[in-house]
């Protein structure tokens, strides 16, 4: 960076203070070198190519290396008593995984908490004698859950009947540790569609023998311990809701562990922290393979990443500080059949035990964790930025040494640039702004090329996203068209820099001779190409810094790192010494350390992305498929830019350009070939596309008592796309597809599906078919309407409640008011209720109704004329119940399909019905 300040013209300029002979002299010489070197500034097209192979080759290995390289599973003998055994582990997780989904409710969760309470009993029996083991089977009273942030904004997440197994390990002599607690938490349940092999019997698994390693340590803890094996997670995060609001040892945790998985295996990756840093340096400090990445966190933090685990109902209901750990790996396998454990990877367990074992012990042996957590604060610059180099170390810093040392690069950064631009003059800053052009004309042209391909895809494929079980095809369809834009546009800012300095130097040097002018002026705007990596990284270091986001490490490393060699290996403070051709050690030495912080990253983050395509279409029919392609062109493209900005530099002084530009065409001809013909499969047995069945009763509408419930099947997908192969798998079911099939699920609309009526009156009955019975309704002050709602069988069911026409409501459940009136949100005109409960939960529910005193309906029977469009009340109770249909339906599918499950997904059979407005 200190040398930046290089005379950015370059060319010769004729001081009055200096010696004419001098100055002669020293253009004779460059003349002379320049000339010995060739007519031609050519650089090597092979060894163009050999960084480039390098380049790709080196970033693969660091994601391998920083991201898939796991350690070797540890057995029982060579754990022993103090250790972690994933074999051990990997038995609990094989129990809980053959027991198939065990969704809230369900017999197989019985089954799986029954296991895991006698596992739990099995530690307390076999602890060190100096340790205090304490077990609960607790059982949740029924609870409200309103989160105010993320997915769950204009939502009630209303449990009742959940049970959780708590694990406490005190030392037996130290009392006070019982009200200093680490809590470690992870959910058993699953949802409906899945075994959850990954998410969360892997969670499951790795707690218990934890457990098993800290119940020998414990005798020398400072603080307790506390293993919660939660349920109703999948629900809307109602298990670690109903714990830390209702259990009586919630009063004494003063930290929390969440561990998570969006995929299967792989490495866990620490991905949300604070806000307290004591715990993520300590995590750094002892971890034996660290993992994490702040970028995670800021992806979440702005809702780009439409998820949520507990970790978000402990830091917003309970204020406290903890770590979020998730698996990453084989994302688009979340919540579908493949959750299994086939693909759980060898050493995923073992990696994430070893760092959690020696996390909770070092934690634990604290003297000072209470202090710690409460005197460091809870402000934005005492925030940890984190981040792991090769899974070998990981680097911890503030907030507020970010910005310090951030705002430092910039200034230094800008006074350099402001320096070189007055010391050049005119004609350095013409080219300054040519150099600002070119960037542009790379982003723009690489940015349309992938995109034009992202609109093409849909077109010519018979899936809109036909890479989402070879994610390598993403290379091809995408990469290849954005490097060739990237080159494209450089090389017009290339030509555009020579023809401003061959008018400089003709000006200034009219003797030169016009050999040496040309290679002059080659070398020049090759220097002022690479220099404009500077600029674009500056930039975002700048925005980075602006919005305090914890990835601007990034931004630094990528300025920095090449700025240094350029300094160190190019710059001159000579303002009479012509320029030289780039050395190809400051392009070796100046991404060394870039590519070693962000390649794993990178990689990592672009399968994840390709994997959530896969549950993309939250409305299934409302995005138009070109989208999820979009998104992804746009950041393939983006990462193209950014990252090859400066090897691109290089490429135009060689005879490379061409054969780079062939060879991205050819990869993307192959590319289109292949997802044209459908040679390579868009899905495969392990990597299923989302498609969810559902046997729909509804008495929605305007059906008089006579009129019976209209059946049928519907048929969608969360994954963009027709369902045009899966129908043709369906034939003598008579499904018909189209936009005009559409239903309305309550907590979603499916926009473009496919419906049967044929054979749908078996496997329900009249008496499952919920009712909304209007008890009272007054007028004093404000209307008030009393409504009495039978679920009938159904313990988990969605309500939506008309927002324009009801300002506010109380819940009443066993004749207790659970939800109070005030604090309620709305989204879209409408606020969602979402119940999930075991076989005990109540299923006979009273509503309060508050209506809005800006508007007044007549009260009595439902004028047809008059009736609002919008329903009063839209409500939707779910049956994990296989009706004949279904199971026909399911069977005839193909293999590569998979039912989709998550808190607002219906089971396989559900019931609509409605209030109108007009009671």
């Amino acid at each position: 960076m200190k040398r930046l300040s290089e005379c950015t013209s370059k060319m010769p300029r004729r001081s009055n203070t200096s010696p004419p002979a001098v100055l002669a002299s020293a253009a004779v010489y460059n003349e002379s070198s320049i000339e010995q070197k060739g007519d031609r500034p050519q650089r090597s097209a092979f060894l163009w190519v050999a960084l480039f192979i390098l380049l790709l080759n080196g970033s693969w290995a660091v994601y391998y290396y920083e991201i898939q390289n796991l350690p070797l599973p540890v057995n029982t003998e060579q754990a022993g008593k103090r250790g972690f055994s994933e074999i051990s582990a990997m038995n609990h997780v094989k129990y809980l995984a053959e027991l198939g989904p065990h969704p809230v409710g369900s017999n197989a969760l019985d089954v799986a908490l029954e296991y895991v309470l006698a596992a739990a009993e099995n530690i307390k029996q076999t602890a060190h004698w100096e340790v205090d083991v304490q077990v609960d089977l607790f059982h949740a009273d029924t609870g409200a859950n309103r989160l105010v942030s993320g997915l769950f904004k204009g939502k009630t997440l209303i449990y009742s009947d959940l049970k959780h197994v708590v694990l406490r390990i005190l030392p037996k002599y130290l009392p006070e540790a019982a009200e200093h607690v680490i809590l470690v938490s992870s959910h058993i349940d699953t949802v409906f569609s899945a075994e959850g092999a990954g998410d969360c019997s892997s969670c499951v698994g790795v707690m218990l023998e934890l457990a098993r390693g800290v119940s020998q340590w414990a005798h020398g803890f400072k603080n307790g311990l506390i293993f919660l094996f939660n349920t109703g997670e999948e629900e809307g995060l109602n298990g670690a809701h109903s714990f830390i609001t209702q259990h009586p040892w919630r009063e004494t945790i003063r930290f929390i562990v969440d561990l998570e998985a969006m995929g299967i295996g792989g490495k866990s990756v620490l991905f949300q922290s604070g806000p307290d840093p004591w715990a993520i340096q300590t995590f750094a400090r002892v971890a034996k393979y660290p993992s994490g990445q702040i970028i995670a966190q800021d992806l979440f933090s702005s809702g780009a990443i439409k998820s949520a685990t507990d970790f978000q109902v402990y830091k917003e209901v309970a204020g406290l500080p903890g770590l979020d750990f998730a698996y990453l790996d084989l994302s688009a396998v979340y919540h579908t059949k493949n959750d299994k454990m086939k693909l759980l990877k060898p050493g995923s367990l073992q990696h994430l035990g070893e760092n959690m074992l020696a996390f909770l012990v070092d934690a634990s042996m604290s003297p000072h964790l209470e202090k710690e957590l409460q005197t460091e604060g809870a402000t934005g610059q005492t925030q940890a930025i984190f981040f792991d180099i090769l899974g070998m170390h990981m680097v911890v810093y503030s907030q507020r040494l970010a910005s310090m040392l951030y705002n430092s690069v910039i200034l230094q950064a800008l006074l350099l640039w402001a320096t070189s631009l007055f010391v050049g003059r005119y004609p350095a800053v013409i080219a300054f702004g040519i150099t600002c052009v070119n960037i542009f004309l790379m982003w723009a042209v690489s940015l349309s090329l992938s995109v034009l391909v992202a609109f093409i895809v849909p077109l010519i494929s018979s899936s809109p996203v036909p890479y989402i079980a070879n994610p390598w095809l993403v290379v091809g369809l995408f990469g290849a068209p954005a490097l060739t834009g990237a080159v494209a546009g450089q090389h017009i800012g290339f030509l555009f820099l020579q023809r401003h300095l061959r008018r400089t130097y003709s000006a200034r040097e009219p003797g030169m001779s016009p050999n040496v002018r040309e290679n002059a002026i080659k070398w020049e705007a090759e220097r002022w190409l690479f220099k404009g990596g500077f600029i674009q990284w500056l930039i975002l270091l700048i925005v980075g810094n602006l919005y305090k986001a914890g990835s601007s490490y990034l931004a630094l490393v990528w300025l920095v790192s090449p700025a240094f060699a350029y300094g160190l290996m190019e710059a001159t403070l000579s303002p009479v010494r012509l320029p030289k051709q780039l050395k190809i050690a400051t392009l070796i030495v100046g991404l060394a350390m870039p590519i070693i912080l962000s390649a794993g990253v990178i990689i990592q983050l672009l399968g994840t992305l390709t994997g959530i395509l896969v549950r993309f279409d939250r409305n299934p029919g409302s995005t138009p498929g070109w989208l999820g392609n979009l998104i992804l062109a746009m950041f393939v493209a983006a990462v193209v830019c950014l990252t090859l900005v400066y090897l691109l530099s290089y490429i135009h002084l060689s005879g490379a350009k061409r054969s780079i530009i062939i060879s991205a065409c050819v990869l993307l001809g192959l590319s289109l070939a292949a997802v044209s013909t459908g040679i390579v499969p868009t899905f495969t047995e392990d990597i299923s596309r989302a498609v969810n069945v559902v046997h729909v009763v509804e008495t929605t509408g305007k059906c008089d008592e006579n009129q019976p419930p209209l059946s049928y099947i519907s048929l969608f997908s969360t994954t963009p796309g027709k369902l045009t192969k899966e129908v043709e798998s369906l034939k003598d079911e008579k499904f018909v597809c189209g936009m005009n099939t559409s239903a309305d699920f309550v907590t979603f609309m499916v926009k473009y599906g496919c419906l049967s009526f044929k054979d749908t009156e078996k496997g329900w009955s009249n008496m499952d078919i919920p009712t909304l019975h209007v008890e009272r309704d007054s007028v004093t002050d404000v209307r008030q309407t009393r409504v009495l709602m039978d679920t009938k069988h159904s313990t988990r069911w969605s309500l939506a409640i008309n927002t324009d026409e009801i300002s506010d409501f109380t819940f009443e459940a066993n004749a207790v008011e659970v939800v109070p009136l005030g604090g309620k949100t709305q989204v879209d005109g409408w606020h969602i209720i979402q119940f999930a409960g075991g076989r005990n939960a109540p299923t006979n529910i009273h509503l309060n109704l508050v209506w809005s005193t800006n508007v007044t309906h007549p009260q009595g029977p439902p004028n047809i004329e008059s009736e609002s469009s919008k329903p009063l009340l839209k409500l939707r109770t779910d049956v994990d119940r296989v009706t004949p249909k279904v199971a026909r339906v399911l069977e005839k599918l193909p293999s590569w399909c998979s039912l989709f499950g998550k808190s607002t997904s219906p089971m396989t059979l559900a019931f609509l019905t409605s209030l109108p407005v007009n009671l």
